[in-house]
């Protein structure tokens, strides 16, 4: 028995499971989990010895499996459009993302974003009345609904979190900041509306490289001078100053400059 790491959805979350060790990565496979059976596939080998805090790989999905996943995702998109079908008879200020049965069908999970708090009470009465199955209604973040729809990016690719990114981090201002970039909304956030998750790839060695470097603005000493800092480079730990009363521009290695 070994340690499995297995994805229900392209690039999503990766779950672990105990498996015999004739499991393939890239093999379909049926496990069980909290919230009932589901279907999936094997994404890697995390370790050779099988451990008491996973549960367990049913079996690798046979053709029948296989044929009844596809009808369960034909009946999922037939959900989502029911329960967007109920949400408007009811009035509710919702928009419902996402549905998923899992594999057993014991389950019928609804994503939904909305600005405020919703009583979604009535809406799951008519949806259990439907389905009877157990209905869970998540309301998820501006981040998650990016992950769940998809898109393109400013950079002309698919989106991160749509693409590889299977836990999105927190992404802070000072990230933008430390690569000097232009604090303009257009330009640093993502089609989520939220900072790029992207400005957090190359921050750690923004911070370093950035360390003793002046802050545009600052006062210095160089050898032609004492000047204002105008621009700083941080990859190439360079900055621009301005010299004298002239104004006179000049662009120097940071380790040419002397102490303020």
């Amino acid at each position: 028995m070994k340690v499995y790491s297995v994805i229900f959805k392209t690039n999503g979350k990766e779950y672990y499971f105990n498996g015999e060790d004739t499991i393939k990565v890239g093999d379909y496979v049926v496990v069980e989990t909290e919230k009932g059976q589901q279907y999936g596939q094997v994404n890697s080998i995390i370790q050779e010895d099988a451990s008491d805090k996973y549960k367990n790989i049913i079996r690798i999905a046979t053709k029948e499996d296989e044929e009844e996943y596809y009808k369960i995702l034909k009946e999922t998109n037939e959900a989502l459009i029911k329960c967007k079908e109920f949400v408007k008879k009811l009035g509710l200020n919702m928009n419902v993302i996402s549905a998923d049965f899992n594999f057993d069908k014991s389950q019928l999970l609804f994503n939904f974003v909305s600005e405020e708090r919703v009583d979604f009470r009535e809406l799951a009465k008519k949806l259990a009345s439907v389905y009877h199955t157990r209905i869970e209604l998540r309301q998820i973040g501006a981040r998650d609904k990016a992950k769940e729809v998809g898109g393109v990016g400013v950079c002309g690719q698919k989106i991160c979190c749509g693409r590889f990114l299977n836990h999105i981090e927190a992404i802070s201002m000072n990230m933008a900041k430390n690569q000097n970039l232009a604090l303009n909304p257009s330009k640093i956030n993502g089609l989520c509306g939220r900072l790029l998750c992207c400005l957090q790839y190359e921050d750690e060695n923004y911070v370093e490289l950035g360390k003793g470097m002046p802050d545009i603005g600052e006062t210095y000493k160089t050898q032609n001078g004492e000047g204002k800092v105008i621009s700083v480079d941080v990859l190439n730990r360079r900055c621009k100053v301005l010299i004298g009363s002239n104004k006179e521009e000049i662009e120097i290695p940071y380790e040419e400059e002397s102490t303020k």
